[in-house]
Formats: structure tokens, C-alpha cells, sequence
């Protein structure tokens, strides 16, 4: 399983789902995308202009999807 990554600007980011430093049993799609997204994005919020914003940019993380 791949998480697929969505950027505002329309850009898919792939990360294989395999992390050597915390074991999950089972891991699906939501608990894998969040941990990826974490390391990547800052929750901005509450507000008209909240959402996950990549570190060190203004671009929004529209979601993600497992492959």
C-alpha cells in the first residue's frame, strides 16, 4: 500500500506506507496518510483559513488516498 498525498495545487506525493520506528498492527489507510501528513504538514485553525499547510510554504494539503 502506497498513501497517495493531494496538494491545493494538484501535485500527488507518494510515500510507501512501511515506518521501521513505530509498529502498527494492521494499519490502514487513515492511520497511515495521518502519520505521513504530520510529519509534513502544520494544522492551521480555527478560522475562515484553517487547514494542513506543507511546512515551510503556503500550499494547503487538500487529502490523501491509499493505492
Amino acid at each position: 500500500m502506497k498513501v497517495i498525498i493531494i496538494l491545493a495545487t494538484g501535485v500527488l506525493l507518494t510515500f510507501p506506507t512501511v515506518d521501521h520506528e513505530v509498529y502498527i498492527p494492521n494499519p490502514d489507510c487513515f492511520t497511515q496518510g495521518y502519520k505521513v501528513l504530520e510529519k509534513l504538514a502544520t494544522y492551521h485553525g480555527p478560522g475562515p483559513d484553517q487547514g494542513w499547510v506543507l511546512n515551510d510554504s503556503n500550499v494547503e494539503v487538500a487529502g490523501w488516498f491509499c493505492n
